[in-house]
């Protein structure tokens, strides 16, 4: 019974699990951002290297 006791005051995996929720929501985030950056920059390039041929 005491284990049983022991394990549901544990909070040190739902901590984890916190942490980890976090962490996935900040790395969609970056993702988000590099892919927007990545498409403006391919077609700034694609417009600068039209206009110099």
């Amino acid at each position: 019974m005491q284990l049983i006791k022991r394990f549901l005051q544990n909070q040190a995996g739902a901590t984890a699990i916190e942490y980890g929720l976090i962490a996935a929501g900040i790395s969609i985030a970056i993702i988000a951002v590099v892919n927007g950056l990545g498409t403006q920059l391919n077609n700034t390039f694609s417009s600068v290297s039209s206009q110099l041929k």
